[in-house]
């Protein structure tokens, strides 16, 4: 692929996340603000039930997406450190809180322990995720930082895979609660596997010639 064509296609997909993240955490806020309680509605009252923790998830998670685009961001990284530090600094805390938040709403979470568990799983993995990058940023292994933050960054659009995978169901007219379960474990398990398959391709790509010509001498 030329040169040209590959910035065409790594803006084009920056610009297609940044846009995505900017509605969810959109989303969010709006939720926080003007979504009416119904009890009809059964994650309405399931969210009842979590009290406090479903706004600091909202809040928290919509402030942690609204930054991705920015943390991830070399440019800023390199010209901006300082504001590259400012906003992992709100990152870090809204992942806290939304993550802390997390795990009380699995405990009510639509379907119960069909859902609850995965995104149990999910909030922890996060808290992991993000704890591991502050870590290694404190000990200034900047290389291990930036690859623990992009897994966290994965973790934080899973609100993004999840909708997506919701809307597909939704567009298929496939029974709504297979689609949620099924959304519950794959949002965030499809989104830490293409991370970290895209965080070990460069060394995948240098082992290709050596495992070809292990294989060429068998031959």
């Amino acid at each position: 692929m030329r040169a040209s064509a590959k910035t065409g296609l790594k803006w084009t997909w920056a610009t297609l996340l940044a846009v995505a993240c900017v509605l969810v955490a959109a989303y969010a806020f709006a939720f926080l603000k003007y979504r009416p309680y119904d009890p009809h509605d059964p994650f309405m009252v399931r969210f009842a039930l979590a009290g406090m923790a479903v706004p600091a998830h909202f809040f928290g998670a919509g402030l942690a997406l609204l930054l991705v685009p920015l943390q991830a961001s070399g440019r800023v990284r390199r010209r901006m450190p300082t504001l590259h530090r400012i906003g992992g600094g709100l990152s870090v805390g809204g992942i806290l809180v939304a993550g802390l938040g997390g795990l009380v709403m699995a405990t009510q979470a639509h379907r119960g322990w069909l859902t609850g568990v995965p995104f149990t799983l999910l909030a922890l993995t996060w808290l992991t995720t993000v704890g591991l990058g502050v870590h290694h940023a404190i000990r200034r292994d900047f290389i291990a930082h930036r690859r623990w933050m992009l897994r966290c960054m994965a973790l934080t659009t899973a609100a993004i895979t999840l909708r997506i995978m919701l809307a597909g169901g939704l567009a298929m007219q496939l029974p709504f609660d297979a689609v949620y379960i099924f959304a519950a474990w794959g949002s965030w398990l499809v989104n830490l596997a293409l991370c970290e398959a895209w965080l070990r391709w460069p060394a995948w790509r240098a082992r290709r010639p050596a495992i070809a010509s292990a294989f060429a001498l068998r031959g």
